[in-house]
């Protein structure tokens, strides 16, 4: 049988070798072809060629899928970016016209999951974040073509304890809050503190707490501003090491309650307002968000001083030394507005009629003092101590704050004693605790009433009241509107969303001493802030502080228990500026000089302060915008102004520079650009510039007119 060669036997060349032997079979099975070893470095040589053409194909999807990617990255940040503002997973920043990152905020409770995320108009919104369920939306306004506003809210959906944003100072200045026993103007972050109730507190008695002058606002040289809405459980800390304010809000561990019917599920909101400068963007938030008083109280308490038994009497004070007080006013050539008797006049507290062991014959020193040109008002406060007559007729009636259940009055510790706090959302306790004021103002004439007291500290830690209050810091509101009726001539030491009542705000008692707490040095910063938050009917409490004991920078004084002279002097000065004047130690406690230094101030208050006051507090009515005013009001471009603290305006065209450092009779003062002239004469004009060492005599105030 014929056997036919496969034809691949073709390719393969024959290579004579030994029969039989091993080495023609390897031969045959590694020789190729000629054709074979062409094809072969073919193959070698496409390799690479193939292989970078796969790495082309590769690098051409990857180039897609990132181009891919990016642009849904810019869809994205489109997606979250709103006019001038940033939105990212943990937080938000907030730019100006110019670019310049002027607001920044971090979620420290939590991150957004962006994909839950989407914008519609000006709205954006978030469903979701890295702890669960939430309404989270950022809304754009713009209400006029300078001012761009954000609406903020961070609501939580599910159990969740808090929310926490928190607000870097990116470089600027901030002002506002709340009144503070160590005040600072710009304020000051010092330490690290964890968010607290940010309600009204007695800072004299706690020197760490907020002020019984407060407001959720804020204010930055980079022409910010912040407010945060009256529905959030407001706590405030801050962080001196990462330079922020930390936005809390909780009700777990709080004096805040959920509204009646609503999950106790916190919410964050706020509004964000940017302008074109600092004094701008104030103007709007001011018109926007506070009440204006309804009228200017007396013009006589604008233009002479109140006289005030405090801190010369204490509470010692009697009939006898109230009538030789006034005479001694009388004989030293110095006008009145009004004489205030301060505590303590009744027997108990509580009650609301003269002690009669102290005042034997109240209705004839009433009729003594009218004769003698003076009007008088009366200390009250709204407390009723467990021994005072009036505790069982108010427990009876139903008209103290009481226990959580309801059905007790709660007992409150106050500086003087023990007892119950008057429930001023009840309309019955207003009427009850007005009436007894009406019988004192009507059967002795009284003028009006210096209502102490009020911060939400002096409740108890869990209470409840006639209208549930979901914020403590509404009772003080309450407590502020008991005073509308004598708002002529009354004083108040609290406010909180009260600016519309027209009484005199007093800041809180000052030590009689140098310093930032509580001293001096504190008031300009004080009275700025109180300011900026709406209250512009200033008192600055008594000039020398109210010389209690440990508290007193005595000098040669000391042994008389009276205020440094020179601190003295300087607090003289210094007040004859502010809208109002109150003394209480008396010039004459020292000597003839002072004497006559105390006359020429408080004729300097009446001819030149009191009248542009007086002209200010009418615009206030429409505007709202501060009497005493920092140096940035001018000169919101200047970086200088930001940071002084012992200079202010009356207005925009009268700079004052009080020295308020002892031993000192020269200090530097800074003039805004602008004609200036000062108090003896010179002209400057060269502005803005330094006046280094500027002499200041022991019996002068450094003040500088515009000139136009």
């Amino acid at each position: 049988m014929r056997t036919t060669m496969h034809p691949v036997l073709n390719m393969y060349e024959i290579v004579p070798m030994a029969p039989g032997s091993g080495g023609e079979r390897r031969a045959r099975r590694s020789s190729g072809s000629p054709q074979l070893k062409v094809k072969k470095k073919l193959s070698e040589e496409s390799r690479p060629l193939v292989m970078a053409g796969m790495l082309g194909c590769a690098l051409v999807l990857a180039a897609v899928v990132a181009w891919c990617y990016y642009s849904a990255s810019l869809r994205k940040a489109h997606m979250l970016r709103t006019e001038l503002l940033d939105l990212n997973k943990d937080g938000f920043v907030i730019r100006n016209q110019a670019g310049n990152v002027v607001f920044t905020i971090v979620f420290r409770s939590g991150t957004l999951e962006l994909d839950s995320c989407s914008k519609e108009g000006s709205v954006l919104t978030c469903t979701q974040s890295t702890s669960g369920q939430l309404n989270f939306f950022i809304q754009t306004v713009r209400p006029k073509d300078t001012v761009m506003c954000y609406r903020v809210r961070w609501e939580e959906l599910e159990d969740k304890e808090w929310v926490e944003h928190s607000m870097a100072y990116n470089d600027s200045h901030w002002y506002g809050g709340a009144e503070t026993a160590t005040q600072h103007w710009p304020m000051k972050i010092q330490g690290e503190e964890e968010p607290r109730p940010f309600i009204t507190s007695d800072v004299y008695v706690n020197r760490n707490a907020f002020g019984g002058i407060l407001e959720r606002y804020w204010l930055s040289s980079n022409a910010t501003a912040i407010k945060i809405n009256d529905s959030v459980p407001f706590h405030l800390g801050w962080s001196e090491k990462d330079r922020t304010l930390r936005f809390h809000a909780r009700y777990q561990d709080s004096p805040f309650m959920a509204p009646l019917g609503h999950q106790a599920l916190p919410e964050l909101s706020y509004r964000v307002c940017v302008g074109s400068d600092v004094t701008s963007i104030h103007k709007y938030m001011v018109r926007r968000y506070f009440p204006k008083p309804t009228k200017v109280p007396s013009p006589e308490v604008f233009k002479h001083p109140i006289w005030s038994t405090w801190a010369l009497y204490k509470a010692s004070i009697t009939q006898e030394k109230l009538l030789h007080y006034a005479s001694e006013i009388t004989n030293h050539g110095f006008t009145c507005s009004h004489l205030e008797l301060d505590d303590r006049y009744t027997a108990d507290y509580g009650e609301f009629d003269f002690d009669p062991q102290k005042f034997p014959n109240a209705s004839g020193m009433f009729e003594k003092l009218k004769e003698d040109g003076f009007q008088v008002s009366l200390w009250t406060h709204p407390f009723i101590n467990y021994d005072s007559i009036n505790f069982g007729v108010a427990v009876e009636k139903g008209l103290f704050v009481r226990e959580p259940s309801g059905e007790l009055p709660a007992l409150v510790r106050w500086w003087n004693g023990i007892g119950g706090i008057l429930d001023f959302t009840n309309p019955e306790a207003c009427e009850w605790f007005s009436s007894h004021l009406q019988t004192l103002k009507s059967h002795y004439d009284v003028t009006s009433f210096k209502f102490d007291a009020g911060e939400t500290s002096y409740l108890p830690q869990k209470f409840s009241t006639f209208v549930p209050l979901s914020d403590p810091s509404t009772f003080t509101r309450y407590y502020a509107a008991m005073a509308t009726p004598y708002s002529e001539r009354a004083e108040l030491r609290v406010g909180f969303q009260s600016q519309n009542i027209s009484c005199f705000s007093r800041i809180i008692d000052r030590d009689s001493v140098w310093g930032y707490e509580l001293g001096l040095k504190s008031i300009i910063p004080t009275v700025l802030t109180i300011s900026v938050l709406g209250y512009q009917f200033v008192l600055p409490d008594m000039i020398g502080g109210n010389a209690y004991p440990n508290h007193t920078e005595g000098g040669s004084n000391t042994i008389k228990g009276l205020p440094d002279r020179e601190l003295y002097i300087r607090w003289l000065e210094l007040s004859a500026f502010m809208p109002v004047m109150q003394f209480s130690i008396p010039p004459w406690a020292y000597d003839d000089e002072v004497v006559q230094i105390a006359q020429k101030f408080t004729q300097l208050h009446k001819t030149l302060v009191a009248p542009r006051v007086l002209e200010l507090a009418g615009e206030v009515l429409d505007t709202g915008d501060p009497i005493i005013r920092p140096l940035w009001w001018i000169a919101n471009g200047d970086d200088a102004a930001y940071k002084i603290d012992s200079q202010f305006l009356i207005g925009d065209d009268l700079i004052v520079a009080p020295v308020l450092e002892p031993g000192k009779q020269e200090r530097d003062i800074y003039l805004p650009a602008g004609r200036w002239r000062s108090h003896d004469g010179k002209l400057f004009d060269k502005g803005p510039m330094y006046l280094p060492n500027y002499r200041v005599k022991l019996d002068e105030v450094a003040y500088f007119t515009w000139v136009h």
